[in-house]
């Protein structure tokens, strides 16, 4: 019995989702590395700054891996674009385990980020292109999900390795470093058996095997397919009019109005997660947690219970992102996320960490780190991949999610350099700036983002070309799916009831 079309498009896109697990797991799993005695004795004690090194460079190499992968996507496709970014992620991860001095570790780290930079930038838009409107969100969302998987995985590797071997056993941080690599080996592998994106091909003449894979995706290989037939159509038409109007170098992103408006949404997007303080709490909660008297072994648990929550939050995402729409869980995560800063900052004005005697208070602080982990989780960090993959034009999806992607790991860099000086000089005040910046991304989004949920991709540029720039005033009834009526017309020349049109209208289960 062949598979629901649904299932098929979800397991294509779970398995595409191990690039981000990758980015996941290297994140996770750095901070016991250089903290591990063997890797302390091991490089001769390396200064704080050395080590700061080896955590920064990764989010570099990321950056430019992010850089490269746009036009790589657009040249060789969406499949091999993943491979390449695997390939080099392999090289980096072997870099890594291998490594006898600092500069093989930093060159590991480079190349590993490198390959990150293209898999998380690669992936959500090969997801978006393969999925039905309908399910766009859930297949899109798998990116948090299995980068949640990757730092779930990192936090109990981490603490068991650090248990389970000697100080001065190198196994105690070449073990975890190696088993990085064997996920890059499974999609650099296995990536290539799955079906390329039907726009990318038909965006490439190859318009024959696009329709094959567009059927393929969507009917059970039935090119005749009332539903199938409507959104090639569209795409087509979209192709066509993308070629005569639409950005064909990153300077025509800026140039054109429509292109300019989605690049600074996925932008702002990826800047304001980063300005919602996740990326202090991952990398100075562990800090946080030995302030507070808690041994490393503890503070690494905690951390893996952490990486629970946060995996239970990204799984609701899945479940609810295509019943919710874009705008208001966006809206509500920032708001939520304000409000535990706001608790967390109180808390840490009132009871410094290191005092004596505010064990409650250290705990309540642990406790709100981690509700504010499964709001970020469940809203803001999924949303970040899925409303950039799904906003552009096929011309100028790999170039938009590009530079978006980039703008991430650059506000990730950059917030990862500032934290550690701005707690020890600031104090409890520098969190004011994560509860100023969560409240202010949720009245941005309020005002400027349209909803983008059940809208056929090829369909965002008459969205955001036509939508007023103030969006709350927007009629919702003059702006549903043009596919709708077009899957309805196929139907009634064929002289049959599609029940795809049903699909996109109620989210049922029709023919899927």
């Amino acid at each position: 019995m062949p598979l629901n079309p649904k299932v098929y498009q979800f397991l294509v896109g779970l398995f595409a989702s191990l690039g981000s697990l990758l980015y996941g797991y290297d994140l996770g799993v750095i901070a016991q590395v250089i903290e591990a005695p063997a890797f302390v004795a091991d490089f001769n004690e390396p200064s704080p700054n050395a080590t700061g090194a080896v955590v920064s460079v990764f989010t570099g190499g990321a950056f430019f891996g992010a850089a490269f992968a746009g036009p790589t996507g657009d040249w060789l496709g969406r499949r091999l674009t993943i491979m390449t970014g695997a390939l080099i992620f392999i090289l980096g991860g072997a870099l890594q385990t291998g490594a006898q001095t600092l500069g093989y570790m930093y060159a590991g780290r480079v190349f590993a980020g490198v390959g990150v930079g293209f898999l998380v930038m690669i992936v959500p838009l090969y997801q978006s292109e393969l999925a039905h409107p309908s399910i766009r969100g859930r297949i899109t969302a798998l990116v948090q999900f299995m980068l949640g998987i990757g730092a779930l995985a990192a936090a109990w590797i981490s603490y068991g390795v650090n248990v389970g071997f000697a100080d001065d056993n190198d196994g105690q941080y070449r073990t975890s470093l190696g088993i990085q690599v064997i996920p890059a080996v499974i999609l650099a592998a296995l990536i290539m058996i799955f079906p390329e994106s039907p726009r990318w091909l038909i965006s490439k003449g190859k318009v024959e095997k696009g329709l094959h894979n567009l059927a393929k995706l969507h009917s059970h290989g039935d090119e005749s397919d009332p539903w199938v037939q409507a959104e090639f159509s569209q795409i087509q038409e979209s192709i066509a009019f993308v070629r005569e109007n639409e950005a064909q170098s990153y300077m025509e992103l800026f140039k054109d109005k429509s292109c300019f408006r989605r690049l600074f949404l996925a932008c702002a997007l990826q800047a304001s997660v980063q300005m919602t303080g996740v990326s202090a709490i991952q990398y100075y909660s562990i800090t946080i947690y030995k302030q507070m008297g808690i041994e490393a072994n503890d503070a690494l648990k905690y951390q893996a219970i952490s990486s629970v929550l946060a995996l239970c939050g990204q799984a609701l995402c899945i479940a609810l992102i295509d019943r919710l729409g874009r705008r208001w869980p966006l809206i509500f995560g920032n708001l939520t996320n304000c409000l535990m800063f706001i608790i967390a900052t109180i808390m840490l004005a009132v009871f410094p960490p290191g005092d004596t005697g505010n064990a409650s208070a250290s705990w309540g602080f642990i406790a709100v780190t981690w509700l504010y982990n499964f709001s970020f989780s469940s809203t803001c960090g999924p949303l970040s991949w899925i409303i950039p993959a799904e906003i552009f034009d096929t011309k100028t999806r790999s170039k938009g999610v590009s530079l978006a992607t980039m703008t991430s790991f650059a506000f990730n860099t950059m917030i990862g350099q500032v934290t550690k000086p701005g707690m020890e000089t600031a104090g409890w005040k520098f969190y004011l700036l994560f509860v100023i910046c969560n409240f202010t991304n949720a009245a941005f989004f309020y005002c400027f983002l349209p909803e983008t949920s059940k809208r056929p991709l090829e369909e965002m540029n008459y969205l955001f070309t036509n939508a007023p720039f103030f969006v709350p005033g927007m009629n919702k009834k003059d702006w549903l799916p043009e596919l709708d009526r077009r899957v309805e017309a196929v139907a009634a020349k064929q002289g049959s009831v599609s029940h795809h049109a049903e699909e996109v209208n109620t989210g049922g289960d029709g023919k899927y």
